[in-house]
């Protein structure tokens, strides 16, 4: 028990210490720390946002596809929207566009089905192009901050007429903590960006060949009333 409670303590320490230190890193960057820390807010805002409404959209779509298909032949089209419209995703939302079309024909369906899609895709990649925004910003702003402190360093030395040691070093340091902000930054950004990207491509996927079988469903619909 004891030894417990004293482990516990030392990793407490530990990350009290390392927070300490990342904010002594933070302050000594200077001010273009604070935008770079924006960006990274942001990003990750629109990543968790992105995060819910994928994971919120993802369903079992092959589940799905056989529930429809039972429901069009025992209920028929009627049946087919009703459990469309209780279920929630692009995929459904899809079939239920091309089942609302489809006393038209599964020409029509097939077409309102391909209209669906494209406005369903522009949905789960709403946010993203400001996500990629943030990436490439983020160390932009690193960089242009160790520019600046590079060049105050400069200036420091010019000033001393002398090159020691402490006032490179000192400018080199408070110059490449932009640098290194920004890019941490970027990767965690770009992690989550990839990770929304695949998630996207998948339910596309999914929508493209689920909304092969429900026009080949309608198709055989419109056989068998013949």
């Amino acid at each position: 028990m004891i030894f417990s409670f004293s482990v516990l303590l030392l990793q407490a320490t530990q990350t009290e210490g390392a927070f300490s230190q990342l904010v002594r890193y933070f302050n000594e960057g200077g001010i273009f720390m604070w935008p770079v820390l924006i960006c990274v807010i942001l990003g990750l805002a629109i990543f968790l946002e992105r995060l819910v409404t994928l994971n919120r959209a993802d369903i079992n779509t092959r589940q799905f596809i056989l529930d429809v298909k039972e429901a069009l032949t025992e209920g028929g089209i009627p049946a087919a929207q009703e459990l469309c419209a209780s279920t929630r995703g692009p995929v459904a939302s899809v079939f239920n566009a091309g089942l609302l079309r489809a006393d038209e024909g599964y020409e029509a369906a097939e077409k309102a089905i391909i209209s669906y899609g494209s406005i369903e895709m522009s949905f789960l990649e709403r946010g993203l192009v400001w996500l990629s925004l943030f990436i490439a910003l983020a160390p932009l702003i690193g960089f242009t901050g160790t520019v600046i402190g590079m060049v105050q360093a400069f200036d420091a030395i010019e000033a001393a007429g002398d090159i020691s040691p402490s006032i490179v070093a000192g400018g080199i340091k408070t110059a490449l903590l932009t640098t290194l902000a920004g890019l941490i930054g970027a990767i965690i950004l770009q992690v989550g960006y990839n990770y929304c990207v695949s998630k996207i491509d998948r339910l596309v996927v999914d929508m493209e060949e689920s909304s092969i079988v429900l026009i080949d469903s309608i198709a055989m619909l419109e056989k068998d009333d013949k």
